[in-house]
């Protein structure tokens, strides 16, 4: 539905604010981030050096004595099988992540969490502080492994 109540205020010239002192809400897509809270600007070859490929989810398993991560085994296609530690446990049941396509970076150097290693990270997004958290992944089918460009 259209809003009419400028067009009908400008024709009656019965405004009682002037267009210039008028303000509206802004919307969440509206909303601009300084550069200040942007971490520094990179250049295309250092980003060029990250490698992200399309997985999917093939077992999904709490790690002991953590309340948030989860130990996940994914199909990287041809890089294999690959094992991940991701803190995703308060957002998602193992169940809901079986067999979903993700985006994960596959060039990670390995880093042990819980005393689990983790080769790769995948990409979510999430409102400040934490209370939504979404994976990122495409929006078709893809084979495993297939690179993001």
């Amino acid at each position: 539905m259209e809003d009419n109540t400028a067009q009908t205020s400008a024709q009656t010239n019965e405004s009682e604010t002037p267009p210039s002192e008028t303000t509206t809400p802004q919307t969440n897509a509206e909303v601009s981030h300084t550069p200040e809270q942007c971490t520094p600007e990179i250049d295309i070859e250092t980003f060029a050096k990250t490698e992200l490929r399309v997985a999917t989810i093939k077992h999904v398993e709490a790690v002991p004595k953590s309340k948030k991560l989860y130990q996940i085994k994914l199909d990287v296609g041809p890089l294999g099988e690959r094992q991940i530690v991701s803190g995703l446990a308060k957002h998602y049941t193992p169940e809901d992540l079986l067999e979903k396509q993700i985006i994960v970076v596959a060039n990670l150097k390995p880093a042990k969490l819980m005393g689990v290693e983790s080769r790769g990270m995948l990409l979510a997004a999430s409102t400040e502080g934490d209370e939504i958290l979404a994976i990122l992944n495409p929006d078709k089918p893809l084979p495993a492994g297939s690179l993001v460009r």
